[in-house]
């Protein structure tokens, strides 16, 4: 269990990890000024300020978060009659205000503040501790930073570094860098994971791999040994190697084979019984040999990746003309059952979990759904076709509906899993 866990929280911490570094680095890209980079949810574990930005690690392992600029529901105005302290620069701006609250600093101006603004024109005006009749105004640095009433410290925003005063284009590609993120992430670790493994499955009548304790493991079959004849039946390639094996289940059955050294030899195994569906089948736990060439291992990795996305998209699609099923969909309790028992198949599976779990969550976040990237992507697009962006009390209500809407499906989805995984 305790592998399970630690494979769950090493999984998806790098797919949200990769998922928000492409929201980071392009909003870095075009000047948006990155608030916070968290991993995980809930109370701050770790947290560390680079370049005005807070980094952090969190208790819960459930996703994480960029906060831009003018993106979220910043308040940075301070409400007259609020007590700060200035540090200034040599020059007498502001470089830093703290609203924290707390004991004097002597090295800090005490301020009642009497009207500031933080975001176009940069100052703030008010009455120095112990002069309540002459008004002093400060002009603040651009780079100045503000420590809140909690006690962190972030930089202030003026309109310039705000998500809204950026481009269009960067804006849209602000919010697609996550999902292409994931995308391009799960084709490389489906590339990668074509390497280790190796690459496409040959139709010949070579082993590869074995499975562990199965009929062919126990009869001392190897990979690259050549399966010439089940009982009298010849066979030169997989399909005719697995029809002659599935049609002989729980039978002791004579395998007729060319070793690595050419001699040839009879060898008695008895496959087990599998049902495959209505019917009963044959396995002796064999597959076939791989290809382990440069360019046919390469292809196959992207053939994999583009597979997957084939197979979520349809997936999709069947959602939506087939009728919703919930159990269609899985969150993270899920996704922990999943990671447990891929934990268990060894870490090249685990590999092959991230990649399409990484592509899995780059298409979902591409739906057009409202707080979703692609739900912000759509807004952009209408805004592109109006030239003129969704009004901010539009956009907030669609935002919330969106919310709403997610939260309750989240909460329904993980209810379900609880039932569906842990009480039988």
């Amino acid at each position: 269990m305790l592998v399970a866990i630690i494979t769950f929280i090493i999984v998806f911490g790098l797919i949200v990890l990769v998922h928000e570094f492409g929201h980071y680095y392009w909003a870095k890209k075009s000047g948006i000024l990155v608030r916070q980079f968290s991993i995980g949810m809930g109370p701050k574990l770790v947290s560390y300020t680079k370049n005005h930005t807070l980094y952090t690690i969190r208790l819960l392992p459930l996703g994480g978060y960029v906060m831009l600029a003018g993106a979220e529901d910043d308040d940075e105005e301070l409400k007259p009659g609020t007590i700060v302290g200035l540090q200034l620069d040599s020059q007498g701006k502001v470089i830093q205000i703290d609203n924290s609250q707390k004991e004097n600093n002597a090295d800090l101006i005490p301020l009642q503040v009497a009207q500031s603004d933080l975001q176009k024109e940069l100052y703030l005006e008010g009455y120095v501790s112990g002069d309540d009749q002459n008004l002093q105004r400060y002009i603040v640095d651009h780079d100045a930073t503000i420590i809140d009433e909690s006690g962190s410290e972030m930089q202030i925003a003026p309109l310039d570094v705000q998500f809204n005063s950026a481009s269009l284009l960067n804006r849209f590609l602000t919010n697609l860098a996550g999902p292409f993120n994931n995308l391009v992430f799960g084709i490389i670790v489906y590339i990668i994971s074509a390497f280790l493994i190796g690459g496409p499955l040959s139709s010949g009548n070579k082993l590869g791999e074995i499975q562990a304790h199965s009929p062919a493991a126990n009869a001392q079959l190897q990979p690259g040994d050549q399966i010439l004849q089940v009982e009298t039946k010849k066979v030169t390639n997989w399909d005719q190697l697995a029809q002659a094996i599935a049609q002989r289940p729980g039978k002791a059955t004579t395998l007729t084979i060319r070793k690595a050294d050419h001699k040839v030899q009879k060898i008695t195994v008895k496959p087990k019984t599998v049902k495959n569906g209505k019917d009963t089948i044959g396995q002796i736990g064999i597959m076939p040999q791989r290809n382990h060439q440069f360019g046919p291992t390469l292809k196959y990795g992207f053939t994999s990746a583009f597979n997957s996305m084939g197979i979520i998209v349809n997936a999709l699609k069947r959602m939506v003309s087939g009728g919703f099923n919930i159990n269609q969909l899985g969150g993270p309790v899920a996704i922990y059952s999943q990671t447990s028992q891929v934990a268990a198949m060894g870490y090249k599976q685990v590999i092959i979990f991230i990649a399409w779990l990484s592509i899995n969550l780059g298409i979902m976040n591409l739906l057009p759904i409202p707080a979703l990237d692609g739900g912000k992507l759509l807004l952009n697009i209408v805004e592109a076709i109006r030239r003129k962006p969704v009004s901010q009390k539009t956009e907030i209500i669609v935002n919330l509906v969106g919310v709403v809407f997610l939260l309750g499906l989240m909460i329904a989805v993980t209810w379900n899993d609880i039932m569906r995984f842990f009480i039988k």
